[in-house]
């Protein structure tokens, strides 16, 4: 395997790649990459890619869970522990600064002409996500039939997004996959008991604070429901953030009625600009929702807002990590789990693809209502609201990143400097 550094010495790379986790997956997975293998070769190359498409198979943010995986095949439990939370945490300071400071400005006129730049830039990252995901997913005709079909499912049929995860991985699996090959390494059997202790401790751990929390203050209080809401977001979140905005706006918008469409936007956008998963945007959203409940003083229910969210996001990734890390490398040449992945991420182009749409008319119309007709919805704009600066931001954003490719970050800044210099002289 390499080297094998003393935890202290880890201790400060997990630290240093959680300070400087910018960039969403590739970045981060790069940034890994280049500490662990290339650097300090405390992976070899191989290990570090079936610990990669491990990663790709669970739902979560893989590259926080690549990280908890290297800490513990350096250190076990504590060193996994070291490196997911140091992933995690620096990000989560920022986002919890920021989202008390939207909760508390977010209706001052410069706050908002700020976003609406935000807003703009976001839009054509998520279309950037969608090109990259669709560019390395859709390889054969059956991708192609999974992402159309879930788009249609979710845009058009308001189908659960759980269900079309389902559906696509049993699909993915009964197809099979062409890229895995069998693995000529013997692999030291993993006794069963040790497996389900690891399983019935951290199910433990993820679940009984949530909960005691839920006993305590009644089903229907808002940490409860972000406890209970943001715990089931944990198993379904394959293949990003990106895959399950559109999900969690719908509930979170719609249903609990915790924030608009448009400060989803903002919400995405301050975690673009943060170190750290993408997913931190549902700290964003837990934040908002306890903040605003009047369950309490609302710094205080804000502070356990985020709590709760954070618990119930990243605790189940550590469940599937130190359950699963024993058996990655006889999962990684198992074609119908591969299979079963290339389902997945398929039909995760389609529900960005529905996520795109979905913010395009948010961004760049006032007014956009939901017009049914039986099974059908359709979401209409009115085209007397449409924002041209909004729709200019967004044209400029897209020439920055897709045709000049320019960071991400820069992409932010300029949209939402802009932003604020028009409004200002208009």
């Amino acid at each position: 395997m390499g080297t094998h550094p003393t935890f202290t010495e880890a201790l400060a790379v997990w630290a240093r790649i959680g300070l400087l986790s910018f960039g969403g997956p590739a970045g981060q997975i790069a940034l890994m990459h280049k500490m662990l293998v290339d650097d300090n070769k405390w992976l070899n190359e191989q290990k570090f890619l079936n610990a990669l498409n491990f990663c790709m198979l669970l739902p979560g943010p893989e590259a926080m869970q690549l990280a908890t995986y290297a800490g513990w095949r350096l250190h076990g439990v504590k060193g996994g522990l070291a490196a997911g939370l140091l992933f995690v945490l620096p990000g989560a300071g920022v986002v919890l600064a920021l989202a008390f400071i939207y909760a508390t400005l977010g209706n001052v006129p410069v706050i908002e002409a700020v976003f609406l730049g935000v807003k703009a830039a976001v839009l054509v990252i998520v279309i950037e996500a969608l090109l990259r995901i669709a560019k390395r997913a859709l390889k054969r005709g059956a991708d192609w039939v999974i992402a159309a079909t879930s788009f249609i499912a979710i845009f058009f049929l308001d189908a659960p997004f759980p269900l079309i995860i389902f559906a696509a991985a049993l699909i993915g699996a009964v197809l099979g996959s062409n890229d895995t090959s069998p693995s000529t390494e013997r692999h030291t059997p993993v006794p069963l008991a040790r497996t389900a202790s690891t399983i019935v401790l951290w199910l433990g751990i993820w679940l009984a604070p949530l909960g005691l929390i839920a006993l305590a203050l009644g089903p229907t209080h808002v940490l409860a429901q972000t406890g209970l809401f943001f715990s089931k977001l944990a198993v379904v979140t394959f293949g990003g953030a990106y895959a399950v905005l559109a999900y969690m706006a719908q509930q979170a918008v719609e249903t609990h009625g915790w924030l608009s469409a448009g400060e989803m936007l903002d919400g995405l956008g301050l975690a673009e600009t943060t170190p750290g998963p993408l997913i931190l945007v549902t700290e964003f959203v837990g934040t908002l929702a306890a903040y605003r409940s009047g369950e309490g003083p609302a710094w205080l229910m804000g502070f356990a807002g985020a709590a709760v969210t954070l618990w119930a996001t990243f605790a189940p990734c550590f469940l599937w990590i130190f359950t699963g890390a024993p058996y990655i490398e006889r999962i990684g040449s198992n074609a119908r789990l591969s299979g079963a992945l290339g389902g997945v991420t398929a039909a995760v182009v389609g529900v960005i693809l529905n996520l795109a749409l979905w913010f395009a008319l948010h961004v760049l119309f006032a007014k956009v209502t939901p017009v049914t007709q039986g099974p059908l919805r359709l979401w209409t704009p009115d085209f007397a609201s449409f924002d041209w600066l909004a729709g200019m931001l967004s044209v400029l954003a897209a020439l920055l990143l897709l045709w000049r490719h320019m960071g991400v970050i820069w992409v932010l800044a300029i949209c939402a400097g802009l932003g604020l210099a028009v409004r200002l002289v208009f």
